[in-house]
């Protein structure tokens, strides 16, 4: 990752200031994108997250957002009655219930977002291939220091 060369403390500084605001940016993006469907944002971004999951149980959903099983409850009877999500069983555990994404419901919040979609193609394609992976390459390591951010969070909720 690092060539062993004197870091610019400036650029670095530089760096994570956009960083924080592009995830600030993404926020609010996210809660203007959730009123536009007529959806809270955590819904939005639990719809999101069934999409990337696939299907699983409502304790399991609750371990990824941090909420509590009560509110992940209410969370999944809006979003099935809102029609984003359904309650089926288990195929391989007929006694486990897992909350599933629609299909259909994610391609329309996938249309939603087809500008957004558009102009990031169009900035990415001014990149070349090297500069693409490098992209790649960075978000998929900040995504995991994300992701260890937020264990690190919840860990000390339930401590």
């Amino acid at each position: 990752m690092s060539s062993g060369k004197e870091v610019n403390v400036a650029l670095l500084e530089s760096l994570t200031h956009g960083l924080q605001r592009f995830g600030m940016r993404s926020v609010l993006f996210q809660q203007n994108m959730a009123q536009k469907i007529g959806v809270t944002h955590t819904d939005l971004k639990t719809a999101e997250i069934l999409k990337e999951t696939g299907a699983i149980t409502a304790g399991e959903l609750a371990k990824i957002t941090g909420l509590s099983t009560g509110s992940v409850t209410a969370l999944i009877n809006r979003l099935e009655k809102s029609g984003y999500v359904k309650r089926e069983q288990d195929h391989k555990d007929g006694r486990r219930v897992m909350i599933a994404p629609i299909t259909e419901r994610q391609e329309q919040i996938k249309s939603h977002y087809q500008s957004l979609s558009v102009a990031t193609h169009d900035l990415c394609s001014a990149y070349n291939e090297q500069e693409l992976l490098f992209a790649i390459q960075f978000i998929e390591d900040i995504t995991n220091i994300m992701d260890k951010e937020i264990d690190i969070l919840m860990k000390e909720r339930e401590g």
